[in-house]
Order: structure tokens, then C-alpha cells, then sequence
């Protein structure tokens, strides 16, 4: 991959794509059949220092990948970018692309409780990005969230412009938010694949005594091995099985430990060493946090 081109400033941008510039320095809002780039021009990395929202459809051809996975954009897709993550395009031409781009930096949330909360979306952190496709119901909605937010910005600034452009950032957050949901559980087979690699990671770490050498898998170790996010994989299994990924790895402890504290005659520390706890009451607290008992409770109820 080369050294991707950095775009420092929404004005930089508008700049690149050859649109007007920006009445606000912090937040944009555009429809790709403004963007006026040579119809010969080939994009291929960009990283930026701000969030990139946008739908496209109608793509000329070429692939996008984000993280490692490859989209084509001949199917229309929504996808959402973080400051400072990659956006690599393959021979992806903008000539007749249909959609629109929405724009912010950062600082625009400040003094908002968006301003943190964005951080909490799944969606912007993973680095092996999961495509949105929407319905033309959900379409329409995430549609008309933008609309009304062009709107604003395009009014007379008053006191109250901010609020309710910052106001519709957050509806078109939060409704992005329900539609991966629904997409993580329309998804299933993609998502039962991903669940059954996570077990066959699991059991390989249980099965082979590689927890007393190296200690319990972490959630980004997992993640690694299965070429997804820490963040994406956690949403994932939280939407199909109701836990996140740390728990999925506790789940599997608990398992190992009831079975040597009930078959077994090492002592509660020998058991937690083995399962990869440098400190026994770690494990004494997990157990009982887990289980409503300690670990020599639970023995002793087998004999």
C-alpha cells in the first residue's frame, strides 16, 4: 500500500474535489455530481483529520478498501471513516457516482456530549470495515436526516444552528446504529461463520495448555486471529448472542475451571496459574463474580 495523501482540512478537501469552498471550516455537506475532478483521475489512499459519513451508489467501477476488506461500488453502500484511518480505492473512478458526503472535524462537537459519545460507535473503529446497506426505507430516513441538516447550515446563522446541526449528527448516528444492528442479525450465515472461527480460536487456546504459558487470549488477540476488530467482532457477537467478546472469553474460563476444580485435585492457585491468572485472587474474583460462589465453595459442593 502507498503512503496514503493526507487531507488535513475540510477546506483541503473541498479544494481536491473541486467544490466551493466551505461556508463553515468544520463541517461539510456535499452530493458526489458536485465533485468537478478530471474524469481521468484515479484515487487511490487518503487519511483525514476528520469524520467522513457518505452513501455511494452508481460507482463507475474500481474497488474501496477500508481496513482489509474490499467493497465494490458498483452496489450502493454507506460507510463511515475516522480521523486518521485509511481509505484505499483501486482504480476507483468518481464520474458518475451518485450520493452524498458528510463532513466534520472533531472540534465541532466540542462542549456537546457528542463530542465523546461518537467515540462509542462501533462503526467508526472498525478495521475491517462492514459495509452499510440500506434499505430505501432506511435510505429515505438517513436521507432525510441530511437534508435537514444541509438546511440548517444553509440558513442565517443564529444562536441555535450549532445545536441543531450538532442535534441531527446524533439522530443520523443513532439511527446508523439501529440499521447495523439489523444488519448483524439479517446477516447470519456471514455472522455463524465468524461465531464458529471465534469457538475454533477458543478451543485451540484451552485445548493445548497455551494458557499457562502465554495467559487468557485477549479480546484483540482474538480479533487479530480472525482478521476483524476488536470493536466489530464484540458488536457482532453482542447482537447474536447478547455478549461481547471478553465475556465469550470468560464463559470459557469459568467452563475450564469448574471442570478442574471438579475433577481435579490441584489447588486453587495451581488452577488459576494454569488458566493464565498471574494472581490467584484474580481468579477467586472473576469465579465468584461469575458464578455467586468462590472456587473452593464450588469444589466442595462436589464432594
Amino acid at each position: 500500500m502507498k503512503t496514503p495523501s493526507k487531507v488535513s482540512s475540510i477546506s483541503a478537501l473541498h479544494q481536491f474535489l473541486g467544490l466551493a469552498k466551505p461556508s463553515n471550516p468544520l463541517i461539510s455537506v456535499f452530493n458526489f455530481d458536485e465533485v468537478k475532478l478530471e474524469p481521468e483521475t484515479i484515487l487511490k489512499a487518503i487519511t483525514t483529520d476528520f469524520y467522513v459519513i457518505a452513501i455511494k451508489k452508481d460507482c463507475a467501477g474500481g474497488k474501496c478498501r477500508y481496513g482489509q476488506q474490499y467493497y465494490d461500488f458498483e452496489e450502493g453502500i454507506m460507510y463511515f471513516i475516522a480521523p486518521h484511518q485509511v481509505l484505499q480505492f483501486d482504480d476507483v473512478l468518481l464520474n458518475g457516482v451518485r450520493g452524498f458526503v458528510l463532513v466534520f472535524h472533531p472540534d465541532f462537537l466540542q462542549g456537546y456530549p457528542l463530542a465523546a459519545a461518537v467515540r462509542e460507535y462501533g462503526y467508526f473503529s472498525y478495521s475491517a470495515n462492514e459495509a452499510l446497506h440500506l434499505s430505501e426505507k432506511e435510505e429515505k430516513s438517513v436521507m432525510d436526516i441530511v437534508e435537514n441538516l444541509s438546511s440548517e447550515m444553509d440558513n442565517n446563522i443564529d444562536a441555535f444552528t450549532q445545536d441543531l446541526i450538532v442535534s441531527n449528527i446524533d439522530l443520523l448516528l443513532k439511527y446508523c446504529g439501529r440499521f447495523y444492528n439489523r444488519q448483524f442479525l439479517t446477516r447470519k450465515k456471514a455472522n455463524s461463520n465468524l461465531l464458529t472461527k471465534l469457538e475454533a480460536v477458543l478451543d485451540k487456546y484451552f485445548k493445548n495448555d497455551i494458557l499457562a504459558e502465554k495467559g487468557a487470549p485477549t479480546v484483540q488477540l482474538i480479533a487479530g486471529e480472525l482478521h476483524v476488530s476488536a470493536n466489530y467482532l464484540s458488536d457482532m457477537l453482542r447482537a447474536q448472542t447478547g455478549q461481547t467478546t471478553q465475556q465469550h472469553i470468560q464463559n470459557r474460563l469459568i467452563e475450564k475451571a469448574k471442570e478442574l476444580l471438579s475433577t481435579s485435585s490441584f489447588s486453587v492457585s495451581e488452577i488459576a496459574f494454569q488458566l493464565g491468572f498471574e494472581h490467584p485472587q484474580s481468579f477467586h474474583r472473576l469465579f465468584k463474580n461469575r458464578t455467586s460462589v468462590s472456587p473452593l465453595e464450588y469444589r466442595t459442593s462436589f464432594n
